[in-house]
């Protein structure tokens, strides 16, 4: 493969068009129109990301009665105070603010009769959200000073120092190599799927929960390059309508349904408080017990609620609805079948991500992060990801004020494009791709706690996983690309394999069961305050992952780089 090299150069360069890159954009347009921006997008901005197929509520908002103090709060009881309190708040404040702002974009929130938003829970509310990505994309476009890179595949930062002055990428649909001079960079990607065993086999193996062309590949970049990530061991399983994967917090919600297992017995209470992780593993421990199937209690509720059961799916996961249309037994007749998901790391639910200040930055000067890829925030959701997006935004505008583009390197150009051509020249191997991510989710599957154990690991598991991992890093290398779509999924495979890295020395390295289930260490299975109220961190060191643990950082505090 010849590449024609392209040299760019942008105020503010935002990797990641989905829902944070995007807001993170019409943020800096609005308050900076002669700043320039540039969004590079792996796929398409109109549907990207977590909210390609809409969503039908926004799950983190301070309904009536409820505070930015009593959100964190929920959030530290859900993650056993193992959260960044600063983070969790200065989002919080946020919440109605950003949503006030995705409504006048054109959002529909619904509504009661006095004009109020229509609430599910203390923290949701109701909307027609379908279209949320094109309308994202819509105020992009809307923007002169923001230009948009679809298709373009960021495949590391360019470090100058302890500082990320841009990024290199290719194009997936031509022979283009992108080098991005910037002076900020925003990292705005997913977080990481498909690094474990799926539930589906075969040509279904890709309906999951979170988007299978998230990666993680943010996360990577991160690492490669030195910083500083966080609670990579929190990670996040969803419990889900089986085979659909659909989510089971709209029938929770909508209908009040509770869990019952094939007895009929009420079985959430058994286990403790009704934390997000504790839902997973009662139901986990239910089928273990030999009481599965588990189901959300759905007969016996109205027509009116199967309707709009029926209609919420439509806007976020249409496979529910059809199941239930093409069965005939809609959930008014029949229970609906619950199953936990394979482990991700996502930021937006779960803590696993960047470590960065109160304003955002990573340990990296220039670089700052907001979404699914910054840890210690749990339940971001959707309006998290905007606030963060605001406030990464806001201060890499001021970063950037009276800074220079800086120079880069001629020779660490050419040394990266050899990287990325290597590829096309390698001889083919007796492998592909798409069997060494296989083999990948095999091994985290049995050895780092997939949903063949159960979700649990043991030290010595972990430890066989790490070896095995590093032979698919060395296997992954010799990899073959005919075009530039396989060369995307061969550094797709690369991206979770060092995310897989990182992830089982975190697993290895809290030395208690704090999550039942999110973080199931059999050697050690119960909560050690006393050791292990803490963060477990890491950096990426000489090709070794070294952990750092750092002390809690509270509510009122702003914290800075400091180590």
């Amino acid at each position: 493969m010849n590449f024609e090299v392209k040299m760019l150069k942008t105020d503010v360069l935002i990797i990641g068009g989905g829902t944070a890159g995007c807001f993170a954009a019409v943020t800096i347009a609005e308050k900076a129109p002669n700043v320039s921006v540039l969004i590079a997008e792996k796929a398409n901005i109109k549907r990207s990301g977590c909210l390609a197929a809409g969503v039908n509520a926004l799950n983190a908002y301070i309904t009536e009665g409820e505070t930015p103090e009593t959100y964190l709060q929920y959030v530290k009881e859900d993650y056993e105070n193992i959260v960044r309190e600063d983070l969790v708040y200065t989002m919080a404040l946020r919440l109605n603010e950003v949503t006030k702002k995705i409504e006048d974009m054109g959002l529909v929130i619904l509504k009661d009769s006095n004009g109020k938003y229509l609430a599910r829970g203390k923290r949701n509310i109701k909307i027609n959200g379908e279209n949320i990505k094109p309308i994202l994309a819509k105020a992009v476009e809307s923007k002169k000073n923001i230009r948009v890179l679809n298709h373009v595949n960021i495949i590391d930062y360019i470090v100058k120092g302890s500082k990320v002055i841009g990024a290199h990428g290719f194009s997936i649909n031509s022979n283009v190599f992108y080098i991005i001079i910037a002076k900020a960079v925003i990292c705005a990607t997913g977080g990481a799927a498909g690094l474990y065993r799926p539930n589906n086999p075969g040509f279904s193996r890709h309906k999951m929960w979170y988007p299978p062309f998230n990666v993680g590949s943010g996360y990577a970049m991160g690492i490669r390059a030195g910083c500083e990530m966080t609670s990579y061991e929190v990670r996040f399983i969803a419990l889900r309508c089986k085979d659909t994967l659909a989510p089971t917090g709209t029938i929770a919600q909508e209908v009040k349904a509770e869990f019952i297992n094939s007895k009929g017995e009420y079985y959430e209470k058994r286990y403790g408080r009704p934390t997000t992780y504790n839902r997973v593993f009662s139901t986990v421990e239910e089928m273990k017990a030999g009481r599965g199937p588990c189901y959300l209690k759905t007969v016996g509720i109205s027509k009116e609620d199967e309707q709009r059961l029926i209609k919420a799916y439509l806007h976020m996961a249409p496979s529910q609805t059809l199941k239930w249309i093409d069965s005939g037994r809609g959930p008014s007749v029949e229970n609906v079948e619950i199953e936990g998901s394979e482990p991700y790391i996502v930021g937006g639910h779960s803590a696993s991500g960047y470590w960065v200040d109160t304003k955002r930055q990573t340990t990296l000067k220039g670089l700052f992060a907001a979404g699914d890829v910054v840890g210690g925030c749990p339940h971001k959701y959707v309006t998290g990801c905007f606030a963060e997006a605001e406030i990464a935004a806001n201060s890499a505008l001021k970063y950037i004020k009276d800074k220079e583009f800086e120079t880069i390197d001629i020779s660490s150009i050419e040394q990266k494009l050899n990287e990325v051509q290597r590829f096309f020249t390698n001889t083919s191997p007796l492998y592909t791709t798409e069997e060494l991510e296989e083999a990948m989710q095999k091994v985290m599957d049995v050895y780092a706690g997939g949903i063949s154990t159960g979700y649990a690991y043991n030290l010595k598991g972990l430890q066989v996983a790490k070896e095995r991992i590093d032979e698919l890093f060395t296997l992954a290398q010799r990899l073959r690309a005919e075009d530039t779509y396989q060369l995307m999924k061969i550094y797709e495979l690369i991206d979770r394999l060092y995310v897989c890295k990182v992830l089982l020395h975190h697993l290895e390295a809290r030395k208690e069961t704090r999550w039942r289930a999110f973080q199931e260490f059999v050697d050690y299975p119960y909560k050690d305050d006393e050791n292990f109220l803490k963060y477990v961190n890491s950096r990426f060191e000489n090709g070794q992952v070294k952990i750092i643990f750092r002390s809690l950082v509270k509510k009122d505090e702003v914290y800075e780089h400091k180590d």
